[in-house]
């Protein structure tokens, strides 16, 4: 496209990562990948195991699909998703180990003094 310029890869990057942090922002969602982290599970297991209503699902799977971090296949009339990169679980273990610290931090702040 003659005048735009292109994006630099940095750009690009930034703009990805803000799409999947846009996506992992709802615990709903973070509790799917974490149960996709141990494996590729059935929709109807998901639901099952999240306690949600299909089409609430439905539309949490749809915004993890569009943000490249899940994926599914369709085996007969059960579909089936699976993380879409393994870095998505270490990621994910990871922020969550930043906030276990913050919260053992948190928690030592307001301990009692001890005389």
């Amino acid at each position: 496209m003659a005048g735009q310029p292109r994006k630099n890869t940095d750009d690009e990057i930034f703009e990805r990562q803000a799409q999947i942090c846009k996506a992992f922002a709802h615990p709903g969602r973070l509790r799917i990948l974490d149960l996709l982290g141990k494996g590729e599970r059935g929709v109807s297991e998901l639901q099952k195991q999240l306690g949600c209503s299909k089409t609430s699902l439905s539309q949490q799977i749809s915004i993890l699909k569009s943000a490249g971090v899940l994926s599914t296949r369709r085996n007969g009339k059960q579909i089936y998703c699976s993380l879409a990169m393994p870095e998505v679980k270490e990621a994910c273990q990871l922020i969550r180990g930043v906030l276990r610290a913050q919260i053992a931090a948190n928690n030592r702040l307001h301990q009692p003094l001890k005389e």
